[in-house]
């Protein structure tokens, strides 16, 4: 039995295909699944009984399961899911007027061990599924008001997203699909640590969301520091990949930079990274790190912090401070994977 969450729409009008189904049907089942949460195919009236018990001979559907949820006091709240396989990921839905963004995880733990980011203690545990990945989303809507139902989504949780490329690239689809989930593509965001091989094969996607870098460093010891994947793809490999990118012309690249205090927070990183980015299309978030316990860094002092971003803003960028949300339950930036290790 396959979960029909997360199953492509390629697969399923291929399989409607042989069955003798016609491919408008694919849409009445994603209709049913997506938008009106149906979890049993007899419930599906507008399909013939027959099609509704082939569904359930080789279906079934299922969402991730809500194990523990956290409120901030800022209004944020962190969901603990437990998984088929007994695996626990996180997800963070942060409310900011009427834009509700949902982080969700793409990994359980992650392998590139970022020094700054807890996730990366656990080491790679698996990989999630496809229909993990947006069950998360369809979970926390499921759990939510409509009125508070996820607006945007950031693949910025647990993990590498593009080390997980496949079940990642499925999710996509089925996001921003116009027959399934019908997420704007300009409201979802994918962030990565820069795999450069995987950005250069995902810009061959047709998937046209919107890409966040994190960057973190504009030295190649500073980075290869707290980002080991950087001896891999060193900084001018995966700026110069960048500059190939296809960017509609509207949209730009996002170049996260986590401020650590005394490490990548000088003036002279700041003048460096203004001319690093010089010719790219792009905009900057500043976040300042979000401790946890047994991390070695600091945030910088909120002045460093403003002169970072005043330098970047002389120079023409458009450089934000990420206002850090759910800092209190460890739901903030960098800080996922202590629910998961303790409930």
């Amino acid at each position: 039995m396959i979960n029909l969450i997360g199953y492509s729409e390629q697969k399923l009008k291929q399989l409607f295909a042989d069955w003798g189904v016609p491919s408008y049907r694919v849409n009445q089942v994603f209709s049913w699944v997506y938008h009106r949460g149906t979890k049993q195919f007899n419930d599906m009236t507008n399909l013939s009984k027959d099609l509704r018990a082939r569904l359930a001979d080789h279906f079934y559907i299922a969402l991730p399961r809500i194990a523990h949820k956290t409120q901030s006091r800022d209004g944020s709240i962190k969901y603990l899911f437990e998984l088929e396989n007994g695996s626990q990921v996180e997800s963070v839905w942060m409310p900011d007027g009427a834009r509700k963004t949902l982080c969700i995880s793409s990994q359980v733990g992650c392998r590139l061990a970022c020094s700054f980011c807890l996730t990366g203690t656990l080491g790679l545990k698996s990989n999630l599924t496809a229909g993990e990945i947006i069950g998360q989303y369809l979970a926390v809507n499921e759990d939510l008001p409509e009125a508070d139902h996820a607006t945007n989504v950031v693949m910025m949780g647990m993990g590498e997203p593009l080390d997980n490329y496949d079940a990642v690239c499925d999710a996509l689809r089925l996001m921003v699909s116009p027959e399934a989930m019908r997420i704007s593509n300009r409201k979802v965001t994918l962030s990565t640590a820069g795999l450069v091989d995987r950005i250069r094969q995902f810009a061959q996607e047709d998937i046209h969301i919107n890409l966040a870098i994190s960057l973190n460093a504009t030295e190649d010891s500073t980075r290869d520091a707290i980002m080991p994947i950087n001896k891999r793809y060193p900084i001018k490999t995966l700026i110069d990949c960048l500059k190939k990118y296809p960017l509609k012309p509207t949209r730009r690249i996002t170049f996260e930079y986590v401020l650590l205090k005394g490490i990548n927070d000088s003036d002279e990183d700041a003048v460096r990274l203004g001319k690093l980015l010089s010719t790219l299309r792009c905009k900057i978030n500043l976040i300042p790190f979000n401790g946890f316990e047994g991390s070695c860094y600091e945030a910088p002092s909120e002045e460093r912090v403003k002169s970072f971003q005043n330098h970047l803003i002389s120079k023409k960028y458009s450089a934000f401070i990420r206002k850090s949300r759910g800092t209190d339950i460890l739901g903030a930036c960098g800080q996922l994977a202590a629910q998961a290790m303790t409930c």
